[in-house]
């Protein structure tokens, strides 16, 4: 792709902008220039030590205010002026991306309460239909939910969660319009279609039904945090809902979810590092809830119900978990406990699937998910595959009769399918596999290596590529990763990830411990005064990766987002001269000024994952790695930043601060560009086509800048 030359561009209506402060090697530049930011001087205070933030200036909560508002819309005129000459470009990785999308699409059905339910979408359409069909999969389609009527008017829509009730007769669900995660409540007579009066603002996406038919139970967010910290009992046509139950402690967020035996509606508390579980008698929504087992710190617990016991996943006595079962009235006495799958040194159970027939779990063994049945009669087994790297996930269905495992499978050249497997034959059925239109599994290869980070840990690396690639050291190569919450990354299929692989590119994903790919051991060493494993981790990665000559050492470029955002902004600092070109998407960087306002969501649910920064300790591990803060005069690699300014989990004012503190403070005249949603949230935009325009454009952006001239200097050279 040719370099085109760019045109100037005048800033001069932002009224945030100021006199020009950057190198004067930028000034003589031809081209758009970047709107400068304010310096402001403010202090953020902390007993750990107080900080300046010339920067501050650009948080607004209000999201109204002129100037803030002013120098994110200049920014993006500089980030359309940057990418017009690439914008063909984009357009054509969009089309390549909508090129692979199934038009007309359905998911597999699931049984539930006398009827098949099914999610479809018609071609062009860029929300899903959600349609049931009475007793069997044949009957006729009865449309209950169509996101894309729901959608209309909307900048910004997005369903959240659905149930129907246990008569088959009402419809809950919620939805955003907003993208800030605020979910509405409403309710559908499907007898008549009829939109219910019973509604409610602000609050999380799921609901329950209690088994009376007319009481729900949802879950209510804290006005300025967003929290979900509150649990409501609604019953239809009452004015006013009941608050059932309030959790003070910010540590924790509340969720509900029903049981498997439909007997109870669970509330669950969870924070980084314990749980509890309090059960409301579905059959009486009325009564107060109990709790099953007490808070306890460092205790993580889920559980299950059916036929009179509880199948718990525990970490009591066990660091990778443990799967149990037990009586309901001994729930409390651990020596009544039964294993069903012990603990284990080397295999992490990560979820699981309750039935009268059997019971499944998602594990986690030489980094890799697999599923495991344990049948009431029979044997346990494992799920046979014949990849080297691939994904297994249990597939959770609502009937407590089922008498097959659901489960899906997916790697880096096979697209997602889901599958069935009866319990007692272990016979194996596929249910559906993801059409991808234009794509040829047989074309690409996937590789599973290991890298030696500094202190001899060795690191999972999942690799993909066209077979026609020439890994000499020539081709370019992105590698991905996150490294927190103990979220693991998988080596999975993106079918978006075609249009790199299709241009000679490697694609790598870095296992990186503060994941969990290898137990809890890896998520607990990049946590808290371990962070920076995960830093030095996805550093040693990419170098051996360059070693082996799965990319050119001046071609390297990083993705990561949201926690996987703080990442990038970490590595560019340590080691911008590795990295050509880097792609932060709702990136989070500022990590101390945040962590020190507890009135930011996520704050104080989080101490326990960052540190708590009134510890000194704390404070000064946090501040020496936190992107913002460890900025430096130095060159820094071209780096695309997406943020929206709605969002919840990572406020739209980290990647502005840091983006402006970047322009201040580099030393090159690599492209720094700041690209912000003014209509959506964290997740960016919610339809399935209209999401592809923000990956088209960072793809577009990479390209740029892979054909961009880079003068920095290269280490080792």
């Amino acid at each position: 792709m040719p370099r085109i030359a760019l045109l100037v561009l005048a800033l001069g209506a932002c009224g945030s902008t100021a006199a020009p402060s950057q190198p004067s090697n930028l000034q003589a530049q031809a081209g758009p220039r970047p709107p400068i930011a304010d310096r402001r001087p403010y202090l953020v205070k902390s007993p750990s030590g107080d900080r300046d933030d010339p920067y501050y200036w650009l948080r607004d909560d209000t999201r109204k205010r002129a100037d803030v508002i002013g120098y994110l819309e200049a920014e993006n005129t500089y980030a359309r002026a940057i990418l017009d000459p690439v914008k063909p470009l984009e357009d054509k990785l969009l089309a390549e991306l909508k090129s692979h999308i199934q038009e007309d699409d359905s998911s597999a059905p699931v049984y539930y309460e006398g009827y098949w339910y099914a999610t479809r979408f018609s071609a062009g359409q860029e929300q899903p239909v959600v349609v049931r069909r009475k007793g069997t999969k044949t009957a006729p389609e009865e449309v209950i939910l169509d996101g894309n009527e729901l959608a209309r008017g909307h900048q910004f829509f997005q369903l959240g969660g659905r149930e129907v009730s246990r008569d088959g007769q009402l419809l809950a669900w919620t939805d955003d319009t907003v993208g800030r995660r605020q979910f509405a409540l409403h309710i559908k007579d499907l007898r008549t279609g009829a939109l219910l009066p019973d509604t409610a603002q602000n609050i999380a996406g799921e609901v329950v039904w209690a088994n009376d038919n007319k009481t729900l139970f949802y879950v209510g967010k804290d006005p300025t945090t967003l929290r979900t910290d509150r649990v409501f009992r609604h019953a239809l046509g009452e004015p006013g809902d009941t608050m059932v139950f309030r959790e003070p402690d910010g540590q924790y967020y509340v969720s509900v979810y029903p049981t498997k035996s439909r007997r109870y509606v669970a509330i669950s508390l969870g924070a980084t590092t314990n749980t509890e579980a309090r059960l409301i008698d579905a059959d009486h929504p009325a009564t107060p809830d109990r709790v099953v087992l007490p808070r306890e710190r460092d205790h993580l617990y889920q559980l299950d119900h059916l036929d009179g016991r509880f199948v718990i996943r525990s970490n009591a006595g066990a660091k990778n978990f443990r799967l149990v079962e037990v009586p309901e009235a001994k729930v409390t006495d651990r020596s009544a406990w039964r294993d069903v799958i012990p603990a284990s040194a080397d295999t992490l159970v990560e979820d699981f699937a309750v039935s009268r027939h059997f019971i499944a779990a998602t594990v986690r063994s030489g980094g890799l998910r697999k599923v495991e049945v344990l049948p009431a009669r029979g044997a346990p087994f494992f799920v046979d595959t014949s990849e080297p790297a691939y994904v297994m996930a249990v597939d959770d269905v609502p009937d407590p009769d089922a008498r097959a495992v659901r489960y899906d499978y997916v790697s880096q050249v096979t697209p997602r399918t889901t599958f069935e497997v009866d319990a007692e034959s272990r016979v194996k059925t596929e249910l559906k596999v993801q059409p991808v239109p234009g794509y040829d599994h047989t074309r690409y290869a996937a590789e599973y290596l290991h890298a030696r980070a500094g202190d001899g840990t060795q690191i999972p690396i999942s690799v993909v590529y066209r077979k026609d690639t020439r890994r000499d050291g020539t081709a370019p190569l992105l590698v991905y990763g996150y490294g927190s919450y103990g979220f693991s990354s998988e080596p999975a299929f993106d079918s978006s990830r075609q249009a790199l692989l299709d241009r000679g590119w490697v694609f790598a994903v870095a296992h990186i411990r503060g994941g969990q790919e290898m137990g809890r051991a890896w998520y607990e060493d990049g946590k808290l005064m371990h962070k920076r494993n995960t830093f030095t981790d996805f550093i040693a990665a990419t170098e051996h990766l360059v070693a082996n000559r799965y990319g050119a050492r001046d071609q390297v470029y990083a993705l990561g987002g949201s926690a996987g955002g703080l990442l990038m902004g970490a590595i560019v600092n340590l080691r911008p001269d590795l990295y050509r070109g880097v792609v932060a998407l709702v990136p989070f960087v500022d990590v101390v000024t945040t962590m020190l306002d507890e009135s930011i969501p996520l704050t104080t649910n989080e101490f326990d994952e960052w540190g708590n920064p009134k510890d000194k300790a704390a404070y000064d591990y946090m501040l020496g790695y936190s992107p913002y803060d460890n900025i430096k005069p130095q060159g820094y690699p071209s780096i695309y930043v997406r943020t929206g300014l709605w969002d919840s989990q990572v406020q739209y004012f980290e990647p502005a601060k840091w983006v402006a503190k970047l322009r201040a403070a580099k030393t090159d005249d690599n492209l720094i560009v700041l690209d912000t949603d003014m209509a959506a949230g964290h997740g960016g935009k919610s339809g399935r086509f209209d999401r592809l325009h923000d990956a088209a454009r960072y793809m577009a952006f990479l390209l740029l800048v892979h054909d961009r001239p880079d003068h920095r200097p290269r280490a080792g050279h």
